[in-house]
C-alpha cells in the first residue's frame, strides 16, 4: 500500500533526523509529510537541508502554532490528494516506535478502517510512567469508553493508520478537536462511518528530547468533549426509542 507518515511538528530540531532514519530503516518506500507549525528552533530548514532532495520527505510549513488536530487534518488532506492508500498518525519525539509501523499498516490490507497502536491491550505497555499517568491515561479511556460506546482500550493513543477510503467518508472540516480530543472524535467517527477497528500493541516511551506538549489544559479539553458527544447520543438514542412504535399500536397489531 502506498502509505504516507504525518509527522507534526514544533520544535523537533533535537529528535527529527533520528526519528526519519528509524521511519526509512522500519519500512523502505514510505514517504513523510513533516508538517511543521512555525518552529523557533529550525525543524523545518532542518528537514529540508537533510532530506530536501531525497524525494521521499516533504515539509508543508504552517505560520505558526494551530494545534495537532489540524496538522493532522492538513496532512491528511495533502495524502489524499495525492492518492496515498494509507495515512499514519505518529509522534516526532521518538515516543512512537518506527518498529511498529508494518504492525500498524498491514491489517489495513485485509479491510481495516483503523488501527490503532495501544498501550493496553496485550503485548501492549508504558515503561517508566507514575501511578498517576497511569490512572489519568486510563481513567479517560474508560470514561470515553462509557460515553461513546468505544469498544476500545487507548482511544486516546496517537500512534494510528487510517484507510484513504474512511478517511474520504469523514467530513475532515467538521472535526475542529485537538490532542486527545481529536484522537477520540476520530475513533468515534470511524465507528459511527461503520468503519472497522483493530488495536495492536505498542511499547509507548516518554520523548527522547525536548519538552512535552501534553497539558492539563488538553486533557480537560478531552474530557468536556467527551461529556458533551455522549450527551449527544444519549440525546439520539432517547430520539429514536421514543419514535418506536409502541407494543399497542396499529402498526404491531398487523404484525401479529
Amino acid at each position: 500500500m502506498r502509505t504516507l507518515v504525518v509527522l507534526p511538528t514544533y520544535n523537533e530540531a533535537e529528535n527529527i533526523e533520528r526519528v526519519l532514519d528509524r521511519i526509512a530503516s522500519a519500512m523502505p518506500g514510505v514517504h513523510v509529510l513533516v508538517v511543521d507549525d512555525g518552529s523557533p528552533d529550525g525543524t523545518a530548514e532542518l528537514v529540508e537541508k537533510v532530506c530536501g532532495s531525497s524525494g521521499w520527505v516533504d515539509v508543508l510549513r504552517r505560520p505558526g502554532k494551530a494545534g495537532l488536530g489540524s496538522a493532522y487534518r492538513e496532512g491528511f488532506a495533502w495524502g489524499l490528494a495525492r492518492g496515498y492508500e494509507a495515512l499514519v498518525e505518529m509522534d516526532a519525539d521518538l515516543s512512537h516506535d518506527p518498529g511498529a509501523l508494518l504492525s500498524l499498516v498491514e491489517p489495513l490490507s485485509r479491510g481495516v478502517d483503523l488501527v490503532i497502536g495501544s498501550r493496553y491491550v496485550p503485548g501492549g505497555s508504558v515503561p517508566g510512567w507514575s501511578w498517576y499517568r497511569h490512572l489519568l491515561s486510563r481513567g479517560g479511556n474508560i470514561y470515553a469508553a462509557a460515553w461513546l460506546g468505544l469498544h476500545l482500550t487507548d482511544s486516546t493513543s496517537g500512534f494510528r493508520a487510517y484507510s484513504s477510503r474512511i478517511l474520504e467518508k469523514l467530513d475532515l472540516g467538521l472535526i475542529r478537536s485537538d490532542g486527545y480530543g481529536f484522537q477520540i472524535e476520530m475513533a468515534y467517527r470511524v465507528m459511527c462511518h461503520g468503519g472497522r477497528v483493530e488495536e495492536v500493541p505498542i511499547r509507548f516511551i516518554d520523548r527522547a528530547e525536548g519538552k512535552s506538549k501534553m497539558s492539563l489544559a488538553i486533557v480537560v479539553e478531552a474530557l468536556g468533549l467527551v461529556t458533551w458527544w455522549g450527551m449527544g447520543r444519549a440525546r439520539r438514542k432517547l430520539v429514536a426509542y421514543a419514535r418506536r412504535p409502541s407494543a399497542g399500536s396499529p402498526s404491531k397489531i398487523r404484525e401479529r
